[in-house]
């Protein structure tokens, strides 16, 4: 029986002045699937992701969450209208960056509280016992009340995901998330993705770690000067049928 996909995007169009970064992206990811999207720099992957929650406004195309649907190509919906379409499609994700962007001037408790206080409205004492719960998910129980500058920038990146789930979100955007991390700490980030993937969350990963994607990915997205070159389970990345395909994973495998 066939099932309604929780994400779907249809005929993604962005540029850049003469630019054209993505032209026509198609992409769909089921509820409790881990998708990974690959590609060279440059290949519009980062963009493809940031018009999931209208970080990037898509020149043209249609992005569904659940049951929220922005038409970027509609040029009949007025302002206020077009707001609250994309505050309803921003409700359902929740985004972790290259870097983790936490407030330098706030704990980690109370980074982790400003979204769910601040902007859902919730009570604070649930949205603290959820924060406890998050922190020790991650690994980070105990440093409720350091400060950012106090943490490795692993931990930090572990914050920035905690932060992320407080929010409650049906999907998890993950763009680059080790990119900006020394090589010792990446592992400690992957861990928790991993987790959070056998752990049914709905998660769409920008990643450069092809051997994590491999292992976790449910699909796998290669992308290539704007468009989608290559898609399908893991199989993509153990037995690639386009020469494009073969070519990248050869050069980020296999380098020198």
């Amino acid at each position: 029986m066939s099932t309604t996909p929780l994400i779907e995007a249809r005929g993604l169009r962005k540029a850049f002045g003469d630019n054209e970064v993505l032209k026509g992206v198609d992409l769909s990811a089921d509820e409790g699937t881990a998708t990974a999207i690959i590609g060279p720099s440059g290949s519009g992957k980062t963009t493809i992701l940031r018009s999931l929650n209208v970080l990037e406004v898509p020149d043209s195309g249609t992005v569904r969450i659940a049951d929220a649907t922005v038409d970027f190509g509609d040029a009949s919906v007025d302002r206020s209208t077009r707001r609250d379409e994309v505050e309803a499609l921003r409700s359902h994700s929740g985004m972790v960056f290259q870097s983790h962007h936490l407030f330098p001037h706030k704990t980690v408790l109370q980074n982790l509280l400003e979204g769910p206080v601040q902007v859902q409205g919730r009570e604070v004492d649930e949205a603290t016992a959820d924060a406890r719960r998050l922190l020790e998910q991650v690994g980070l129980a105990g440093r409720e009340d350091q400060y950012p500058s106090q943490l490795s920038g692993g931990q930090q990146q572990r914050v920035g995901i905690a932060r992320a789930l407080a929010l409650n979100p049906e999907v998890v955007l993950f763009d680059e998330p080790t990119s900006a991390l020394d090589p010792e700490l990446v592992g400690e980030v992957l861990a928790v993705i991993r987790d959070l993937a056998t752990s049914g969350w709905t998660l769409v990963i920008v990643t450069h770690e092809i051997r994590f994607a491999r292992d976790v990915a449910d699909q796998v997205l290669f992308l290539d000067a704007g468009v989608i070159a290559e898609q399908g389970g893991s199989e993509v990345l153990r037995d690639p049928q386009q020469e494009r395909t073969k070519q990248f994973l050869r050069r980020v495998l296999e380098p020198g």
